[in-house]
């Protein structure tokens, strides 16, 4: 057995540092965190300092039953995780589990898996930084408070199964925010002048800066112009830079890769863990933009022996967050003369993105010609037009960089010169509503905020769409058609042009639960989504890191007004939260038709609710419509379902219905779904087509039928069953050669389910705690 033991999360990165090292070393995997909170309940001891209840996880028993008897045998134990919170706190559980001193236990941590790097590691041991594990202890234990005394709120006043986090909500609260700026836009359109020009028998394109604000003035300034003489008025040419940007830190990585290879965040860190686990890029989760002086100067090698010294223009660019606690250094490749690297196509695109952005953080800067060249009609001198062209004169850091802007090239004209008019277009404009959040935005401005840190950004943008709160949007809009007046050999013509518009589509849009939720929060807990109350608290949650405060006091400061807000919230009515909205009265019955929030989802409501007498009719929200703006048209629409549709052949009635899994036609007992058909327009033939395609499958699932005892064709093949379990057949077996008591002995003989739900176990209370009480001096773990 090797001297050393070396523990690791993961088995790819155990797999490459054992090349670094030699046989006196035995690296093995933790395969991530080894302990953690259980999930039933909130184990957290809220009378004693909120000490967390830590057990290990199942799924690693075994993993750490391996340790435990391979740290026996060591001489000496190495602890390697990732050097951020999340790693530190990994080694801190691996020291409890093992039951070894985390105060003499050997800390390594690099920034990259090279030999050089784990060979100074090696060299340079530490202890684990108790500070980061009461920092991540803190965060995970307000967000276990939080989520737990919080969410059971949410489940008694407005559904269950809905739930709140402190990250997570108000990451919720901006999407919603911004799609009721988009509802609150005021829809307006105006008129662009755009005018093509030749000058010296060269062509250009020139636009207005004014534009107009309707049909008729747009053709009144058309016919002001026409057969007017046309000159350039000024021409201005300047030279300009372009500088690069800083090397990669784990949010600017996910916007890029976002928007330019298409990848979203998540897959985005799944790639770069990759890479990192591989030895080929430094750590992946960092706010810093350090770089370190072997890098540089290996990024000035690169740039000289391929484009030249004039290339190379060493800079060292500095991190606006306090500290950039994450790690010491920007993410780089760690070796940049390799120019391809990645198992596959998706990690090579990836760390070709992040070697072209840290080789031109040392690059010079681009060199341009702009040049604006203004013309003018003789008739309308007050309305001038301006081109604007720009050359590079100096390609730089762009040489490197992976998508290059063209050229834009405009004639060699001076001012005075003649121009001819070839066409001017007045184009109708509508105005833009502001643009929905993409995953990239999104994280962008929980950065801007200060919310979140390197490690969250990824997991909070997917635990929002997991957990129902948003949608990406599949809508590629409308077509709207627009006017266009065009001048052209002095006549005016008009044309209509179609386009999209509204468009939402690979954006994020919140469901109706989202804009309850919200709305709930803000008025009942508002420091749950206030942006400046959670961007604090991550402040605090930054200083405990530091060592400048206890994490338990934190905790404490945090705990005591937030379980006092949820005591009182018992008094808010259930009415009230689900934020009843009146549409209008039905015009046939005259009863109110409301739009509210229901146990599966939004919903329109004919007849008031609040009358027991009165008879309640409910329906759900038509697609496209919110609680927001469902209008009365709509609602009534709803309630036409379910509709009669027709008969199928056998005199049975076919009705059509929108139910909790989408839009259906029913016949006698047997719901059969209609996909994209619509429930308001669906045909009695159409209807039939779908059932007589779903009684053949229904049919072919059967291969026999002895009334309780079954055999089905199912989704993995065929299967012996009695509704309540299933028993495998085996492959050598033809399923149709089974008898009655062959069939029941498999079942017989089949497994209980594992999956078979057991009795749901009632929640318990949170212990009380008076929100004044001081808790006991913090200790540390």
């Amino acid at each position: 057995m090797a001297k050393n033991l070396v523990i690791v999360e993961s088995p790819a990165k155990a797999k490459t540092i054992e090349k670094y090292l030699g046989k006196d070393f035995s690296v093995k995997s933790s395969m991530g965190h080894i302990r953690d909170i259980p999930s039933k309940g909130m184990n957290i001891d809220l009378e004693n300092n909120f000490e967390p209840h830590y057990e290990i996880t199942a799924s690693k028993k075994k993993t750490v039953a391996e340790l435990r008897k391979a740290a026996k045998a060591a001489d000496e134990i190495w602890l390697a995780s990732d050097e951020d919170r999340e790693g530190e706190a990994i080694a801190w559980h691996l020291c409890e589990a093992l039951k070894i001193d985390p105060k003499t236990t050997k800390r390594i941590v690099f920034h990259e898996i090279t030999k050089s790097a784990i060979t100074e590691a090696i060299s340079k041991p530490r202890t684990v930084n108790v500070d980061l594990v009461d920092a991540q202890q803190a965060r995970r234990v307000i967000d276990r408070i939080v989520g737990y005394e919080l969410s059971p709120v949410l489940w008694k006043k407005i559904r269950r199964g809905l739930s709140a986090g402190r990250v997570q909500s108000v990451a919720v609260r901006l999407v919603v925010e911004k799609e009721r700026d988009i509802q609150n836009h005021t829809a307006s359109s105006d008129y662009k002048l755009t005018a093509t020009l030749t000058s010296k028998g060269e062509q250009f394109s020139a636009e207005a800066k004014d534009r107009l604000d309707s049909p008729e003035s747009a053709k009144v300034f058309l016919e002001s112009v026409s057969g007017s003489e046309w000159a350039i008025s000024d021409v201005e040419k300047k030279p300009g830079k372009k500088n690069p940007n800083a090397p990669f830190t784990t949010s600017t990585l996910q916007q890029t890769a976002s928007n330019l290879i298409g990848y979203s965040p998540k897959r985005t860190m799944q790639l770069a863990q990759r890479l990192y686990e591989a030895g080929k890029i430094t750590y992946m989760r960092t706010d810093s933009l350090n770089l370190s002086g072997q890098a540089i100067t290996q990024a000035t090698e690169v740039i000289k022996q391929k484009y030249g010294e004039n290339y190379v223009t060493v800079r060292n660019f500095k991190s606006k967050s306090k500290g950039a606690q994450e790690a010491h250094e920007a993410i780089r490749p760690t070796d940049l003369s390799l120019e391809r690297a990645g198992e596959d196509e998706a990690q090579a695109k990836l760390y070709s993105l992040i070697r072209a952005r840290t080789l031109a953080s040392q690059m010079s800067p681009a060199s341009v010609e702009k040049t604006v060249i203004t013309a003018i009609a003789k008739n309308a001198e007050q309305t001038p037009f301006t081109a604007t062209g720009e050359i590079v004169t100096f390609p730089g850091f762009l040489a490197v960089m992976p998508k290059r802007q063209d050229d834009t090239f405009l004639p060699d004209v001076a001012s005075g010169d003649k121009a001819d008019l070839v066409e001017l277009r007045a184009s109708e404009t509508p105005s833009r509503a502001p643009a929905r959040y993409s995953e990239a935005s999104l994280i962008k401005k929980l950065e801007e905020l200060g919310i979140g840190r390197p490690s969250t950004y990824a997991p909070t943008v997917s635990t929002i769409q997991d957990r129902g709160y948003v949608l990406k949007g599949e809508d590629e809009g409308e077509e709207v058609s627009l006017r266009e007046l065009i001048l052209s050999d002095s006549t005016i013509s008009e044309e209509s042009i179609v386009k999209k518009a509204g468009s939402n589509k690979g954006r994020l849009v919140p469901t109706d639960a989202a804009g309850i939720v919200t709305d709930f929060l803000q008025k009942h807990f508002p420091n749950i989504v206030d942006f400046d109350f959670t961007a604090n608290l991550e402040q605090e949650l930054d200083d405990i890191a530091d060592g400048d405060k206890n994490w338990k006091d934190v905790v404490a400061k945090f705990y005591g007004p937030f379980h006092e807000v949820v005591e009182q919230s018992e008094d808010i009515k259930r009415t009230e939260a689900a934020q009843q909205r009146k549409v209008g009265d039905d015009p046939k019955t005259g009863k109110p038709i409301f739009a509210r929030f229901a146990r599966y989802g939004a919903v329109v409501v004919r007849g008031d609710s609040s009358n027991e007498e009165e008879k309640v009719e409910f329906a759900p929200i038509p697609k496209g419509a919110t609680i927001d703006t469902v209008t009365l048209e709509q609602a009534l629409k709803a309630f036409e379902l379910p509709r009669v549709v027709g008969e199928t052949p056998s005199g049975d009635q076919i009705t059509a219905n929108i139910g909790r899994f989408g839009p259906y036609v029913k016949f006698q007992n047997t719901y059969v779904s209609i996909k994209q058909l619509d429930p308001y327009t669906i045909t009695e033939a159409e209807a039939n087509e779908l059932i007589a395609a779903k009684i053949q499958a229904d049919k072919e699932r059967v291969i026999h039928d002895w009334g309780d005892l079954k055999v089905l064709n199912g989704r993995f093949g065929p299967f012996v069953t009695d509704g309540k379990k299933n028993g495998k057949i085996p492959k050598e077996t033809d399923p149709k050669s089974l008898t009655q008591e062959s069939a029941q002995k498999l079942l017989d003989d089949a497994p209980a389910k594992s999956s078979q739900r057991k009795p749901r176990k009632k929640r318990p209370a949170a212990k009380k705690k008076a929100a004044t009480k001081k808790p006991a001096a913090a200790k540390k773990p």
